[in-house]
């Protein structure tokens, strides 16, 4: 080919129509790949650049399939949760059915006192709400005795010129006042309700009216007390001796203690109209309620203390205090056990059944809720990682909710649901697993939406990178269409340019001839 001499202006057509060649053939080639860079040799920058971002969007893409199946562990452990949280409806259901069913007993335990004399529900102890007055009281002046008076003393020296109670107050005697205990004391010295043997009628009347609002007159050796509104009682050894006589029943300062029954607060009573003390039904029953026990009183006086529905098969514990000693209302009282009614407890029995299949199919229902392998509702954790280079992740940690896990187990016939009691325990068992169960769903959602959050980041990440290194590759259809019509225009005209070169030659050829 180096023997062949082409002129200066046909070599420079021919360079023009190569190069045009070249240019379309890499036009054609950009539109039948739909890319300007095809290889590292087109641009190197933009060809390693958009492989990078390609290969990182191609990364996420393989991790969204993770982040999908974690998605549906969420919520199989979600809808596991939604369908425990209807069996521990239903086994609530079952224990509420106890307290509506009749009571397991034909007869609770209970104990009653002998008859008080003048008690009625409003007055177990029959206090006086009008005024009480003694009979007169003499001084011990042997020579002319006269009624005594508010300077009279309480203990004194016999004898003519002496100004005391016939009958001396001593340390051993006691005046019981609206259930207020008045201690006497040796000497004059009176301090609050401790008494002075020697001190004066006077301050032992003014002393009671501080101590219980009760008023007190003295008229011709007579003493009048009037008792407030809630009513009066008197008891004491010292009675007699001020002219006065016992009024309302001996329960009037006693105590009554029960000990704990059936699970709850053991009792302590004091009877009488001070503050804190018991007069009436109303206020024994407060005081029993919380040792699940209850109160009533017939037409004789007579008190009746049973176990409520609450501890129908508990025993009322031991009977004590001084209303309990020798000679009082409550001696020598101790309860039996309940009777249980065949009927009502084969009736509980059968709920005690239904409850324990209720509970068997927590268990299975918590153990069904996997997806792929993974059970939130069994112990496993799920792991999710959200981005290429494993640092970004999410672990979240499962619980175990079966019967153990909620704190619920299988109930005993004979030794469950025999009384209210026990059916409210197991109610507030329920109660506590259903507040967990409440908990664990607001932590499965709140997990669930940061997971599906990051999944569409990563969606929408993948896209940006796709489309960044499309702008680097990619070309623009238009313009490559245009460029090929401009080269194939210029390659006509290459042509024709190349055959005019040429003709020049041709006309020497002409004259050759």
């Amino acid at each position: 080919m180096s023997g062949i001499v082409l002129s200066a202006s046909v070599r420079q057509n021919l360079l023009s129509l190569q190069s045009t060649a070249q240019l379309l053939a890499t036009t054609q080639n950009n539109l039948s790949t739909g890319k300007k860079v095809n290889s590292a040799l087109d641009n190197p920058t933009n060809f390693f650049t958009a492989q990078g971002l390609d290969n990182r969007a191609s990364d996420i893409s393989n991790l969204l399939d993770g982040i999908g199946n974690g998605v549906q562990v969420l919520q199989s452990a979600n809808t596991g949760i939604t369908s425990l949280q209807k069996l521990v409806d239903s086994a609530k259901s079952i224990a509420n059915q106890v307290l509506q069913s009749a009571v397991g007993y034909s007869t609770k335990s209970n104990v009653t006192s002998t008859a008080l004399t003048g008690g009625t529900a409003t007055s177990l102890i029959a206090a006086s709400s009008t005024a009480v007055t003694g009979s007169a009281v003499l001084n011990d002046n042997t020579s002319t005795a006269v009624a005594i008076t508010g300077s009279t003393l309480l203990s004194g020296t016999a004898g003519t010129a002496s100004n005391d109670l016939a009958t001396a107050i001593t340390t051993a005697d006691t005046l019981v006042v609206n259930g207020t205990t008045f201690t006497f004391v040796a000497g004059s010295t009176s301090s609050g309700t401790n008494i002075g043997v020697s001190d004066t009628v006077t301050h032992l009347l003014s002393t009671i009216q501080s101590a219980t609002g009760v008023t007190s007159s003295i008229t011709a050796g007579a003493i009048t007390l009037t008792p407030p509104a809630a009513g009066l009682t008197l008891s004491g050894t010292s009675l007699a001796k001020l002219g006065l006589s016992a009024v309302g029943d001996g329960l009037s300062g006693q105590t009554l203690t029960i000990g704990a029954t059936g699970g709850g607060t053991a009792t302590s009573i004091t009877f009488g109209l001070g503050t804190g003390q018991v007069n009436s039904l109303n206020d024994l029953n407060a005081k029993l309620s919380a040792n699940n026990l209850q109160a009533s009183v017939d037409t004789t006086g007579k008190i009746t203390i049973s176990t409520t529905n609450d501890a129908a098969s508990a025993t009322i514990g031991t009977i004590g205090g001084t209303a309990a000693a020798a000679s009082q209302s409550f001696n020598g009282l101790t309860a039996a056990a309940p009777t249980a009614d065949p009927t009502a407890q084969s009736q509980r029995s059968s709920l005690v059944a239904q409850y324990n299949n209720v509970l068997a199919q927590i268990n299975t229902t918590a153990a069904d809720a996997s997806f792929n392998g993974v059970n939130l509702l069994n112990g496993d954790t799920l792991k999710l990682t959200f981005n290429e280079n494993g640092k970004s992740t999410l672990s979240i940690t499962g619980v175990t909710f079966n019967t153990g896990g909620l704190g619920l187990s299988t109930l005993t016939s004979g030794t469950d649901f025999l009384d209210n009691s026990s059916a409210n325990k197991v109610i507030g068992v329920l109660n506590s697993a259903s507040s967990t169960l409440r908990n664990e769903a607001s932590t499965l959602g709140s997990n669930l939406s940061v997971v599906q959050i990051r999944q569409d980041f990563n969606k929408n990440l993948i896209n940006v990178l796709q489309t960044g290194s499309s702008n680097l590759t990619l070309a623009d259809t238009n313009e490559e269409a245009a460029n090929s019509q401009a080269l194939s225009t210029r390659q006509s005209i290459a042509v024709s340019a190349l055959s005019l070169a040429n003709q020049s030659q041709a006309s020497v050829l002409q004259l050759l001839r």
